[in-house]
């Protein structure tokens, strides 16, 4: 048996992943600096640049408005969603000539186990990769960095060296993690926001080899004095991670049991200050989630609705539950649960964003009858509105409510995950 160090694990990350397909789909912007955003909305978010526009201060997540002003001749093209997954899908069998054991981590991002079928490349690694990232280039445009590590941890932080490597390849692995990764800050490592590196601070940790030198129990000492005594899992976490250590393999098609099924909306808070236009807005969030919760033949028995208000100058977030007298995916039933959910907490500022979610998910093969509804009935229906809406597309069947000003479901109809198609 393979022993964890001997495992060659590589994670393929794709550069700037958006703007490298737009131009590569736009030769004529070969030379000139390109981000993918709306270029209708000034607010809205940069959702990738690419290398030349970065050069010019062009950041991921900036405004729109403030890229052009960084850089005036920055080319804004809209987000195509549908395309950018099928390129990734793309991409994904071509790892899958090379390796039968690929992950997806991310939609550009994705593990190989490449242990097995290096011999194919004469154990030659090197080569193996070069052909990977060439393959990928002429296929797709898109270059890739790959990061190589013993287990998928390492392979990740490699990853990020090899983003400023020439030849977009870096190894990290037990013999060099003391040189390369320790003596980084510990805000560069995996999984540490700002949050969690503020509480490092004040233990008197700042670089990851602090906490890699470290003995367990000592880290966990200092966690519980920091952050209370529920820390302990995160401190085992954090110390494995600083070491490396990471035996979960590179699995391939294992889809786990779903935990929760949710959908939100980020409003324009100024279209939304009165409870008629709101509930047009969660009714149609309710109507996603409990479609979404049948495809997947799941109900719910506790439904949350997360709240973010504002005057414009200042914002409050509040998030409630509820737990249903029976588990449901039926839009009526969830609708009301979250009606009332949130009539009872909405302090009446207007509202920049709106979720609803149902957790605590069990299967719909056996449903609870009662007196007065014909529930049966009533999910016969809405999965033939399901299997109509499958066929032909969520807007082929539509409430009357989401032809109001308010409505956000035809918009919504027309993007993946809150972008575009």
């Amino acid at each position: 048996m393979l022993k964890p160090k001997d495992r060659i694990i590589l994670l393929s990350d794709c550069q700037s992943f958006y703007a490298s397909v737009e131009k590569a789909a736009h030769p004529e912007y070969k030379d000139k600096p390109v981000a993918v955003g709306d270029p209708a909305r000034m607010n809205g978010i940069v959702l990738a640049a690419c290398p030349i526009a970065k050069s010019h201060g062009v950041t991921t997540a900036s405004r729109v408005g403030e890229a052009l002003t960084k850089c005036r001749d920055l080319v804004v093209i809209r987000p195509r969603m549908s395309i950018y997954i099928q390129v990734s899908l793309l991409i994904s069998e071509i790892y899958q000539g090379y390796t039968d054991l690929v992950e997806a981590f991310s939609i550009d991002e994705q593990f190989l186990d490449v242990t097995g079928s290096l011999r194919a490349f004469g154990g030659d690694l090197e080569e193996m990769i070069h052909s990977i990232q060439q393959h990928v280039l002429l296929s797709t445009g898109v270059w890739t960095r790959v990061g190589i590590g013993p287990s998928k941890i390492l392979a990740k932080m490699a990853n990020n060296f090899a983003k400023k490597k020439t030849g977009g390849t870096f190894r990290l692995d037990y013999d060099n993690l003391e040189t390369e990764l320790w003596p980084l800050p510990v805000h560069e490592m995996f999984m540490v926001a700002g949050r969690m590196t503020k509480n490092f601070y004040r233990m008197g940790i700042t670089t990851i080899g602090d906490i890699a030198r470290m003995e367990l129990g000592e880290l966990k000492r200092r966690m519980r004095t920091t952050m209370g005594k529920q820390s302990d899992i995160q401190a085992e976490y954090y110390w494995q991670t600083a070491r490396g250590i990471d035996p979960s393999p590179v699995v391939t098609g294992i889809r786990q049991q779903m935990k929760s099924v949710g959908h939100g909306k980020a409003l324009r808070w100024n279209l939304y200050t009165r409870l008629p236009e709101i509930e047009v807005v969660l009714l149609e969030l309710v109507i996603e989630v409990c479609q979404r919760a049948r495809k997947y033949r799941y109900m719910g028995s506790v439904v949350s609705v997360a709240v973010v208000e504002t005057d414009g100058n200042t914002s409050n977030s509040y998030s409630r539950q509820a737990t249903l007298p029976e588990p449901s995916s039926l839009t009526h039933e969830v609708a009301a649960a979250a009606y009332r959910l949130f009539v009872d907490h909405w302090s009446g500022l207007p509202i920049s964003r709106l979720a609803i979610s149902i957790t605590q998910l069990t299967e719909d093969s056996v449903m609870q009858l009662t007196l007065f509804d014909d529930r049966i009935r009533v999910l016969g229906r809405e999965r033939a509105i399901d299997q109509i809406k499958a066929r032909y597309g969520s807007q082929a069947l539509i409430r009357a409510s989401s032809l109001l000003e308010s409505g956000v479901a035809l918009e919504r109809a027309q993007q993946i995950g809150g972008h575009y198609k």
